[in-house]
């Protein structure tokens, strides 16, 4: 790995940080990771509704992460590295990254409705805790490298 790779590196590490700790710290300090988990097991007489909301908002995220990850391997499978500044242009990418816009909104909104509403911590505590453990999620995926396809 060459100096110039390694500082690349650094430096992109550092941007998924800046996402990774706040959210991380947040999550904690909610400790809304486990809020969640109590909705969606239904424990001591959570109700239906927040079950199935809880459901919905993890169905919005596994949406989210499997288009994510679809988007990263795109180049394996094309064998050519998409132009996604130009992305509207793609036939792929103009499908895709609206509908992964449109499960990241629908999952965060139903996740911090659902920790607002049917959790001890209010609406307000519930949108800072889903958009800390959205953070969290997102810095973490933000780490998984890229493939690089080289131009030919």
């Amino acid at each position: 790995m060459s100096t110039r790779s390694l500082v690349h590196f650094s430096r992109h590490t550092l941007k998924q940080l800046k996402f990774v700790l706040p959210g991380g710290l947040l999550t904690y300090y909610f400790d809304s990771h486990n809020a969640f988990i109590h909705l969606l097991r239904g424990q001591d007489g959570v109700k239906d509704w927040s079950r199935f909301a809880a459901r919905l908002s993890v169905l919005a995220a596994a949406v989210t992460v499997s288009l994510f990850l679809y988007v990263l391997v795109l180049p394996l499978i094309q064998g050519a590295q998409p132009n996604y500044r130009h992305w509207r242009q793609s036939g792929v990418l103009s499908t895709v990254i609206p509908i992964m816009t449109a499960s990241i909104v629908a999952g965060w909104s139903l996740l911090a409705y659902t920790l607002g509403h049917w959790s001890s911590m209010g609406y307000v505590e519930g949108v800072i805790a889903a958009s800390g453990l959205y953070a969290f999620a997102f810095g973490l995926l933000g780490l998984i490298p890229a493939p690089k396809v080289r131009r030919q």
